[in-house]
């Protein structure tokens, strides 16, 4: 897995690719750590374009991420077939907006 980090202040893209595991913990946690570090920074997108499969560790990280996000406002963009289908049984629309 790959993570992108892109800064368009005030908006900050993660595009991940590749399966999103727990293999990938450190670099999506160094680039969400970097999104929410940067100033003028209030939206944090993780960009599933490019993502085939997650598993329940990357849905943890994207919950510690929504806790320490303090006021950031994060968008889940572009999940379709099986990612979207496991955030939706996830029940991470309550959680997150879903684009």
């Amino acid at each position: 897995m790959q993570a992108k980090l892109i800064l368009t202040p005030p908006v900050a893209r993660i595009a991940i690719q590749g399966h999103f595991t727990f293999e990938g913990h450190r670099q999506f946690k160094e680039a969400t750590a970097a999104a929410l570090a940067a100033p003028q920074i209030e939206t944090v997108e993780i960009d599933f374009a490019e993502v085939g499969y997650l598993d329940s560790a990357a849905l943890g990280m994207l919950l510690l991420l929504n806790e320490r996000a303090e006021g950031h406002r994060i968008v889940l963009r572009h999940a379709t077939g099986t990612v979207r289908s496991v955030l939706d049984i996830a029940n991470f629309g309550k959680i997150f907006e879903i684009d």
